[in-house]
């Protein structure tokens, strides 16, 4: 058996993937995440790279097919390519192109059937007709088992937590078994659909369906419910006080949404009587031009609220906040309302609400308008049948609304929003009935298509949670103007004032806007390879002889149980019918959900044995059970503060993790940091952090070696040059190319049984990762050798002084020993020297006419200042330009923005690490127009030679 490196062991086209997977965080309709929030959710484009380059090998395997170091790069510049077309958005259903991918799977698969053929279970385990199939034991929000259907592998799914399950039945496993199917609703067969079925491809038909139903059950629910949501009138009187008004008189407007406080007693005995609000802000709307705010009206009877338009006066945005938190002040007295206070009133069952202002729709944008006691009445009139009485988890990290007596997930909701989800809920029975009906009638598979559509209605219905509680804010930003969902971050969140919005409107988050999200989002779902999704936990089972790419949860980032519970008890009551044993219990299961919830456990040290045990347990069952033929992959969320340290990579819980990794049995073959945040600020994206990182690991030999110390450190100055050679090559950017490193030298030190010291004693994860970040500067510093005298002086005094200027003596010595002259360097153009003092010149200060062409002294130092200002002062398409003129001394610049880097970050100089990672990471897009300006001069030329 031959066991050959497969592409994503050696290197990645990272910045690719990096940027594309940043880039879809911004993009929302058709997202597969529409469908359903989850929490962490891997990026589509970072999930499809991984996991083709975990099937594909790496050309060197091959040196019988690409005998040279040319060749072979020639081939991996191909798969980049490839990869590089793969992860845009905009061909996330480019067919044609997903069959070349799956070409290449299938293609590079038969090769290495090839190489099992004497593997005892060779027949069962290694056919080249047919590819093993794919396994996530951490499924989550499903972007991993989607994308490896999407590049041809049969999908298997599983979480513990039904909701997570659930996401990934309606994403791969409900698709396939209705692909190509026609709707089954009688508007779409009264107009031909059974006939012009070709149309209805991958699962275009199914979702037509989700429109129609839940066009369907939008308006069923208005005509039951619609009488607690009624229109706003605009009177003459209104209109009299506020002139923006005048176009609406006598008009009747629907609401967007009323805006509540809450209140409490007055804790001024003289208006004890009174419930006070609290009130976080009184802007409605920042729009210049358009502003809008509520006004208190205070006199001896009480308060009531008025809107007004135009600039708000000071302290309008403070609301009755005195402080960050639960500090108010009595709208009535001034006097300070504390915490313990707010929060004893709410135990006490005494906090209340109070309607401060209606946001309706108007003809070209929000129209505010005062409260009316006839809309408050309304509200109150409400009278729910059901009401989630499951208690809210007292995790005081993520929910925070116990201590103010909202302990239940029904105290959430407002009794008109409780009458509404449960009116909604109940029309996801109704519709499945109908769905039945219809199916049956169409002669499709009527019982298991109703059961598939109504999943996808009851994920708009949670969807409509997510903006329909007491949780919802008012957002007063001029883009926005809109009600804000629950889950802006991981947590349920206590707010104070907060908005109730209208499910019958057109404004976001009301049903028909998710059942729109969720028909664009299931139109674009592959439906081709076969999936499925079940509830398994991970520490008791794993399906053997799956590739497995998986994001396991990370310590203690995220309470995905107790965070689901808010969508759980509404899924439960719309699908418990259909999927019994998924929402068999009260709440998501918790106890074995495998994250250090320390208010689950007797301590924290408790609650983190409990994670290192449960997640050694899972990796050993991988390391196990894992197809032999293929690498895993595993995600690992890196958090800012674990890359504090000055080699980037040295943590507590990195440590922790690969130390576990390790101990499992696996072997690490690779290690890529992926940034997954869009930042738009060009200098936070030069430099942004890595946000997780993706080990890619194999069962490490049961007769492995053992090693010495000197053994591990021989070996990675042998091997760590070439490999860092490739990931230069693959343009892995200056503020990465450490935690890129520490997977070729991770791969030799897991390839031992063990590591010893001189001692006997067993090295460390940690010591390990210093030895590889030692290897890796002293490579960086070896490279200066390539560089011209000027640039190595250049070099050596600026890891001393930086831009800052220094004794001349000093400068001269240095110079001599590196066989230059400072006069010759301050005739290069590099250096500034006077009275006695020498200092390098910062790229702003540079020349902004030099030639390369006519400099007689040209330095690589001098071409990676140039390239810098010009990029900075002039943008990509000049610097490409200049790219094309330094010809040959292009890339060594490019070269020495690593080493430059390195010394910044270990000289903690941020401002300079900048602009040398910020030339790396924009050099593919320089190279590119600089073939475009080498082809046009040569145009240019032929013309001129005609």
């Amino acid at each position: 058996m031959t066991r050959r490196k497969k592409l994503i062991e050696v290197a990645l086209p990272l910045d690719a993937i990096n940027a594309a997977a940043a880039r879809e965080k911004s993009i929302r309709h058709g997202h597969p995440s529409t469908l359903h929030l989850w929490w962490a959710r891997r990026p589509l484009a970072a999930a499809r790279a991984v996991i083709f380059a975990q099937m594909v090998d790496d050309p060197a395997s091959w040196p019988e097919l690409f005998p040279t170091d040319e060749d072979q790069e020639r081939e991996r510049r191909r798969l980049f390519e490839l990869i590089e077309d793969l992860v845009k958005w905009e061909n996330t259903t480019n067919e044609e192109l997903l069959q070349r991918a799956r070409a290449e799977i299938r293609a590079r698969w038969r090769r290495t059937c090839a190489d099992y053929a004497d593997h005892p279970r060779a027949g069962e385990l290694f056919d080249p007709e047919r590819l093993p199939a794919f396994h996530d034991p951490f499924a989550g929000g499903g972007a991993l088992p989607l994308e490896a259907q999407r590049l041809g592998l049969e999908a298997h799914a599983s979480d513990l937590n039904p909701v997570a399950v659930l996401i990934n039945k309606a994403m791969i496993e409900i698709p396939p078994r209705f692909a190509g199917r026609p709707p089954v609703n009688p508007e779409a067969r009264s107009e031909g659909a059974l006939v012009a079925g070709g149309e209805w491809k991958g699962a275009r038909g199914l979702a037509e369906d989700v429109r129609y139903y839940g066009r369907w059950m939008r308006d069923e629910a208005e005509r039951r419910i619609g009488h607690l949501y009624p229109k706003v009138a605009v009177t003459d009187e209104m209109a009299r006080e506020r002139p923006d008004l005048r176009r609406y008189a006598g008009r009747e407007l629907t609401v967007i949404a009323w805006l509540w406080a809450r209140t409490v007693r007055s804790p001024n005995p003289a208006f004890g009587t009174v419930e006070v609000p609290l009130i976080s802000t009184f802007l409605l709307s920042t729009k210049k031009g358009k502003e809008a705010y509520v006004e208190p009206v205070v006199d001896a009877d009480g308060y009531r609220f008025t809107v007004k338009v135009g600039p708000p006066p000071p302290g309008a945005k403070a609301g009755t906040k005195l402080a960050r938190g639960a500090h108010f002040r009595c709208l009535m007295s001034g006097t300070p309302i504390e915490p313990a206070y707010i929060k004893a009133e709410g135990m006490a069952g005494r906090m209340g609400a109070r309607l401060l202002a209606i946001v309706a729709e108007g003809d070209r944008g929000r129209v505010y308008l005062a409260p009316t006691e006839e809309h408050a009445a309304v509200a109150a009139d409400a009278q729910p049948q059901w009401i989630p009485d499951t208690p809210i988890p007292d995790d005081p990290r993520n929910l925070w609304t116990i201590q103010y007596g909202l302990t239940t997930f029904g105290d959430l909701f407002t009794p008109r929003q409780l009458v509404a989800l449960t009116t909604f809920s109940d029309l996801v029975t109704e519709a499945r009935d109908r769905i039945r009906q219809d199916a049956a009638a169409a002669g499709n598979l009527a019982t298991a298509y109703a059961n598939g559509l109504a999943t996808y209605l009851a994920c708009a219905l949670s969807r409509m949670v997510n903006y329909s509680a007491t949780l919802c804010v008012w957002s007063s930003h001029a883009k926005d103007e809109l009600a804000k969902q629950v889950f802006l971050r991981q947590a349920l969140p206590m707010t104070w004032d907060y908005a109730e919005t209208n499910p019958f409107s057109s404004a976001g988050g009301t049903f028909s806007v998710n059942i729109d999200y969720l028909r664009n989002a299931v139109s674009r779902l592959p439906g081709s390879a076969s999936g499925s999704a079940e509830q398994v936990d991970a520490t008791r089972d794993v399906v053997a002889n799956h590739v497995v790419s998986t994001d396991p949860p990370y310590y203690d980032n995220i309470g995905y149980a107790d965070l689901s519970d808010f969508f759980y008890v509404w899924m439960r009551r719309s699908l418990r019918p259909l999927f019994p044993d998924l929402f068999a219990t009260l709440m998501a299961p918790k106890n074995d959900e495998l994250v250090a919830t320390p208010y689950r456990h007797e301590s924290k040290s408790a609650a983190e044995a409990f994670f290192l045990e449960g997640m050694t347990t899972v990796l050993r069952r991988l390391a196990d059970r894992a197809h032999p033929g293929l690498p895993v992959t595993i995600y690992y969320a890196f958090k800012q503060s674990e890359t504090k340290d000055n080699t980037g990579t040295i943590s507590t819980g990195w440590e922790t993790f690969l130390s576990a990794v390790i101990g499992s049995g696996f072997a690490i073959t690779g290690i890529w940091p992926l940034r997954t945040e869009l930042i738009t600020n060009l200098k936070k994206r030069s430099n942004s952090l890595a946000s997780s990182i993706v080990l890619v690991c194999r069962r490490r030999p049961a007769d492995a070696p053992l090693a010495t110390r000197r053994n591990l450190v021989d070996a990675l100055q042998e091997e760590l040059p070439p490999a860092l050679v490739h990931l230069q090559r693959a343009n892995i950017a200056p503020v990465d190319l450490a935690q890129a490193a520490i997977g070729p030298g991770m791969a030799i030190f897991t390839r031992y049984a063990k590591v010893l010291d001189p001692r006997g004693r067993r090295i460390t994860v940690g010591e390990a990762l210093a030895y590889i970040n030692q290897t890796l500067d002293e490579i960086l510093a070896a490279q200066e050798g390539e560089f011209d005298a000027d640039s190595r002086w250049a070099l050596a005094w600026f890891e001393q002084h930086g831009f800052d200027a220094g004794e001349y003596g000093s400068a001269e010595t240095l110079a001599t020993a590196k066989n230059t002259s400072v006069s010759g360097m301050v005739q290069a153009g590099i250096l500034h020297a006077q009275a006695g003092r020498v200092r390098l010149l910062r790229p702003r200060e540079l020349p902004g006419d030099w030639d390369p062409k006519a400099d007689t002294r040209l330095t690589t130092w001098e071409a990676a200042h140039h390239l810098i200002r010009v990029l900075e002062q002039g943008g990509e398409v000049e610097t490409a330009r200049l790219v094309h003129r330094l010809g040959v001394v292009a890339n060594p610049a490019r070269e020495l923005c690593y080493r430059l880097y390195a010394i910044c970050e270990r000289k903690q100089r941020a401002a300079e690490a900048l602009d040398y990672n910020g030339l790396v990471q924009a050099w593919p897009e320089l190279s590119r127009l600089a073939v475009s300006e080498a082809r046009m001069r040569q145009t240019e030329m032929s013309l001129n030679a005609d």
